[in-house]
């Protein structure tokens, strides 16, 4: 086992605040699990035999060098690779306990369990109602008043409902970028999902809109498993229960090198890159 070392300041107070979260961490029974997952876009292998167990109401980080299969990862969670030409599975994606690319799941239904947030604000050419609404509308989960309470129940989850309650027929890129992306946040919850997914959500973000960001995952992982990726190990280390460390082999094929609770991944890595890569050796 390797000594403990000092961090930076940046990273070491979430990371001690995180030892008391961490206690809720260890018995939280599995939301999501990965089983010898590979997956390809034709001939190339982009992951390789990942098993990864995702806790229920945490957040996990996934971080790791640019290109190691990231994003890749993250979107198989809701199957978003469907419709690439080529891009196939192999192995199981768990969600409580069962195969989201078994032969007799509706991918749409999957996605609707399994939320997404992208890197950069994506919100609908609507009003901001609108964009909220769009997903209970389009699965005609409600209507009328119980629409309109769905919409304001989301929008408070996503901590926007007082700062958009006047003009919520307003045009949603009227929206400051912080405000967009929590919009976004707002349209995915809406759906009521079991997971939301985060694709680096607060890299085009300033400080202030990254840390309601940030403020806002810890406030729904109370209630919604997460999982984020991120290239910020200080955002990692202040708001994830557990972070897991991929790196990509000679062949470019990505794979998991350790996952651990926040805690000690950043003071007591067991694999000597995970350390290299946290202290800025390489990466």
């Amino acid at each position: 086992m390797m000594e403990t070392r000092s961090l930076p300041l940046a990273v070491a107070p979430r990371v001690a605040a995180a030892e008391a979260e961490d206690v809720r961490a260890a018995s939280a029974p599995a939301k999501l699990r990965a089983e010898r997952l590979s997956f390809y876009y034709g001939s190339f292998k982009a992951l390789t035999d990942i098993t990864l167990e995702i806790p229920e109401r945490q957040i996990l980080a996934i971080i790791g060098p640019s290109g190691c299969g990231k994003s890749t990862f993250l979107r198989a969670f809701n199957r978003m690779h469907d419709l690439t030409p080529g891009a196939r599975v192999e192995g199981k994606i768990l969600l409580n306990g069962e195969d989201i690319y078994g032969a007799n799941v509706d991918p749409a239904l999957v996605r609707a369990r399994v939320g997404m947030v992208f890197q950069r604000p994506n919100p609908f050419p609507k009003s901001i109602f609108d964009n909220v609404a769009f997903g209970p509308k389009m699965h005609r989960r409600a209507k009328g008043g119980a629409l309109a309470e769905l919409v304001e129940r989301s929008l408070r989850s996503a901590a926007l409902w007082d700062e958009v309650k006047d003009k919520l027929h307003q045009s949603a890129y009227a929206l400051s970028g912080g405000q967009q992306q929590r919009l976004c946040i707002a349209r995915a919850l809406a759906m009521e999902p079991d997971v939301l997914l985060m694709d680096e959500p607060a890299s085009a973000l300033d400080p202030i809109a990254t840390l309601k960001i940030e403020e806002l995952m810890q406030e729904l992982s109370r209630r919604y498993t997460i999982v984020i990726v991120t290239h910020n190990m200080q955002q990692a280390a202040r708001v994830a229960h557990r972070t897991a460390f991929f790196m990509a082999n000679e062949q470019r094929a990505g794979f998991l090198v350790e996952c651990s609770d926040t805690a000690t991944m950043f003071t007591t890595p067991v694999d000597k890159r995970t350390e290299d890569y946290i202290t800025g050796r390489f990466g």
